[in-house]
């Protein structure tokens, strides 16, 4: 459950409360019990763990290899046929 935090526009009181995103948002203070509450926006808490989420997981990985391999031969064969005004793109207008 997400952990959002609120602030009393009438006492400003500050807090963080552990609600459902289906909740509606807390209206009443629990410090002065006006209806001012309004929610803020902070940055979000949490971390991704595991493989697959840092830039260095793939850097010595087959995917590296793979892409390297298959775009350098794409290269070649382009180079080779000249670009767009030597038919390499395979139009046939030019």
């Amino acid at each position: 459950m997400p952990i959002y935090e609120y602030q009393c526009q009438a006492c400003g009181h500050e807090f963080e409360a552990m609600q459902k995103m289906s909740e509606d948002a807390l209206t009443d203070c629990p410090e002065c019990s006006k209806p001012e509450l309004k929610k803020l926006i902070s940055a979000a808490g949490f971390q991704l763990k595991g493989t697959g989420w840092y830039a260095t997981d793939f850097k010595d990985g087959g995917k590296k290899k793979d892409s390297g391999g298959s775009s350098s031969g794409g290269s070649k064969s382009g180079a080779s046929g000249g670009g767009c005004g030597a038919g390499g793109c395979g139009c046939v207008g030019h």
